[in-house]
């Protein structure tokens, strides 16, 4: 086990520079003007534009900017805005907020999604089965922003005012952020469902279920023991990934509840056209992509006996 974690690092480390290397690129070799609309309505000074572009090594070619970038990063330095305002001190305001909703709303989703999952795969084309797949559905097609404005307008300030985290909330608690977070990761709920449903109903014909009920175990231990556990490799793919995509796609839920997350940093470093900005935030979603994909990895082991890493 202790190799292949190694090995699994040392994979991680060419992925993580060809991705951010690209970020970098995208951001930063758009052909633009970079200092548009930094000095109001009139041109920058010629002063300006040269403190700012040996600042952020515009003069230098690209792979080299990049490499100068990501030696600042891997001690710590995301750098400073084109104002002079630290981004490792705004991602470490942003990012705990963005990380706890994130893990309520895959809390959310895995517990309800797993467990609707789970009933309707093994009672398949009863009541309680299209109700599921029906609500899944419509889950599936309404967009995140309509369902937050809904939910916001009946259990926000008019209604529960626990909810209500307030535009000027800077440490919302858990409480606060679970109708965000249902919000945030009711498509994945769904998606979870209807997953898991599949999962289990392929599964509960296998050989080793059948021969788990031959043997008189209980119906508790077949489900949860032998079918549950093989069942779920899938769904914790699905879970391990979609905990990067919860943080970079919280930008609307952030929006529409008024929390000061790394969604509502990404969307006004687009704004303003901050590229410092943006490249931070995204090389740490791209950091806990990669490590949610080590962990995945290891937790199908956990899953599966028979699988074994050497």
């Amino acid at each position: 086990m202790g190799r292949y974690v190694l090995r699994r690092l040392l994979q991680l480390i060419p992925v993580f520079i060809g991705t951010t290397f690209i970020i970098y690129a995208l951001v930063w070799a758009i052909p633009q003007d970079p200092f548009a609309g930094k000095c109001g309505q009139r041109p920058c000074p010629e002063s300006y534009i040269a403190a700012m572009s040996e600042k952020f090594n515009f003069d230098d070619p690209l792979p080299l900017q990049y490499l100068k970038y990501m030696g600042n990063v891997v001690t710590g330095d995301f750098g400073d805005t084109f104002s002079g305002i630290s981004v490792g001190e705004q991602i470490a305001t942003a990012y705990p907020t963005t990380v706890k909703l994130a893990i309520i709303a895959l809390l959310i989703e895995a517990l309800i999604g797993i467990t609707a999952g789970v009933l309707t795969g093994l009672r398949k084309q009863g009541f309680l089965d299209n109700l599921v797949l029906v609500s899944t559905l419509f889950l599936i097609s309404l967009p995140v922003f309509v369902t937050g404005f809904v939910l916001r307008l009946y259990l926000g300030p008019q209604g529960l005012d626990l909810f209500d985290v307030g535009v000027d909330s800077t440490d919302p608690t858990f409480a606060q952020l679970i109708l965000p977070g249902f919000v945030l990761g009711s498509t994945s709920m769904a998606y979870v469902a209807r997953l898991t449903r599949s999962s289990i109903a392929e599964n509960r014909h296998a050989d080793y279920v059948r021969t788990a009920i031959a043997k008189g175990q209980p119906t508790r231990r077949v489900v949860g023991v032998h079918l549950l556990r093989n069942s779920l490799i899938p769904v914790i793919t699905f879970l391990g990934t979609d905990l990067g995509s919860l943080m970079g796609g919280a930008i609307v839920t952030e929006g529409v509840f008024n929390i000061n997350g790394i969604g509502g940093l990404i969307f006004r470093g687009i704004q303003e056209k901050e590229g410092i900005t943006v490249t931070g935030v995204v090389t740490m979603l791209v950091l806990v992509y990669l490590l949610m994909s080590l962990v995945v990895d290891l937790l199908y082991a956990v899953l599966d006996p028979r699988i074994r890493y050497e």
